[in-house]
């Protein structure tokens, strides 16, 4: 069956994501997914029986739209007790199916036609999509490597009347990389003054390394009157299947993000947010959380040693990046097919993540993963 009618696609360019095809590649040839973004370890115990008494409980109806304000209000205590910032859980706090949602609900709340909006690359895939099914232009700054810095001239000088918004992501998917407090502190001065809005995807909060601090944009007052903040409980958690994840925002920014949000989802899965409103007073989850991380960053790093893999700087989230130029001198998105096709191992190649797809011969592999899949996957990498 098929429509016989003309289709004017939206996003005439968009193709499958990458995430879904490496997986499926990897399913296909039994390969380690080392490719998408997700832990293959099992969820608290605590939390699933959480969820499931308050199943039990009758709590399976729509849960308010802006969510639950008891979920909101451990929010804001939550957020003033990392980051020293004051959250009025009834209106700058709003619980949403996932940080794509939120990143999708903010730009559809600010973005019209003709707005430029300043991404850094490489940069997480429904960023720009987000951007352009909402009228809005997608201006491009690449980051700097080995280190993957931003430079904030370049950012200065983008800078327009047409500027709506600057999106960051820290620590940042897919290089690892993190901003710092200077780094904020530029962006702050870039905007002073300006009617540009901050969206700052910060889903990998809790998974900073070497003892550093997470920069929130809360923690910058100046920053943070003009900012959308997208935090994901399917990171924190270790449960991303399930989608949850909240926004902070000025209460003048959140009216108009809820205007949006209840036309897209309307509400957030509700015996879930029952759940998270006990759950997230167990402040050792994700306070230990860089530690846990880190753990696995440097078991990853040394079981690569001595591998024809050159390993990338890594400062928090849960992706490594490696560059193969001593190995291959094909395309990354060749080389990553190959790999998972006759090595039996998925990644993700980092060009997918650049409008242009500047191909640095890197792959990103998530090691949020058990130490014996971990193990396996080294094992074949260190061969190769």
């Amino acid at each position: 069956m098929q429509f016989k009618g003309s289709i004017k696609s939206k996003l005439p360019n968009a193709n499958t994501s990458i995430f879904a095809v490496m997986t499926a590649l990897a399913n296909e040839h039994n390969a380690i997914n080392l490719a998408q973004g997700f832990p293959d370890f099992e969820v608290s115990p605590n939390l699933i029986e959480l969820v499931n008494k308050y199943m039990k409980q009758g709590m399976n109806q729509y849960a308010p739209m802006p969510g639950l304000l008891s979920l909101r209000e451990k929010i804001a205590q939550k957020t003033f007790d990392l980051y020293s910032a004051q959250y009025d859980p009834n209106t700058e706090i709003t619980i949403v199916p996932g940080a794509t949602h939120g990143i999708y609900a903010v730009m559809s709340a600010m973005i019209n036609e003709g707005d430029e909006v300043i991404v850094i690359e490489p940069c997480y895939d429904s960023y720009v999509p987000s951007i352009a099914l909402n009228g809005g232009r997608a201006i491009f700054v690449e980051l700097k490597l080995p280190e993957f810095k931003i430079d904030w001239n370049e950012v200065k000088k983008l800078v327009n009347f047409k500027t709506k918004m600057i999106l960051i992501n820290t620590p940042h998917n897919p290089t690892g990389s993190i901003l710092n407090a200077q780094d904020m502190q530029k962006l702050e001065k870039i905007v002073r003054g300006t009617d540009v809005i901050i969206c700052s995807d910060e889903v990998y909060e809790h998974m900073l390394f070497d003892k550093v601090e997470h920069q929130s944009v809360a923690r910058f007052p100046a920053l943070a009157e003009r900012s959308f903040i997208i935090s994901s409980f399917g990171k924190t958690y270790s449960t991303t299947g399930w989608k949850m994840g909240y926004i902070l925002a000025p209460a003048n920014l959140t009216v108009e993000l809820r205007k949006i949000h209840q036309f897209i989802a309307f509400s957030t899965n509700t015996p879930i947010q029952y759940a998270m409103v006990e759950f997230i007073d167990n402040k050792d989850i994700y306070n230990e959380l860089s530690g846990f991380y880190q753990e696995k960053r440097d078991y990853f790093r040394k079981l690569l040693k001595g591998s024809n893999f050159k390993l990338m700087p890594c400062q928090g989230s849960y992706f490594q990046l490696l560059n193969y130029s001593k190995i291959t001198q094909e395309k990354d998105t060749d080389f990553a097919i190959r790999l998972t096709k006759e090595n039996k191992i998925a990644s993700i190649p980092v060009s997918v993540f650049y409008h242009k797809q500047t191909d640095n011969q890197l792959l990103r592999f998530c090691f949020a993963k058990q130490n014996e899949t971990l193990e396996k996957a080294a094992e074949k990498l260190v061969k190769i």
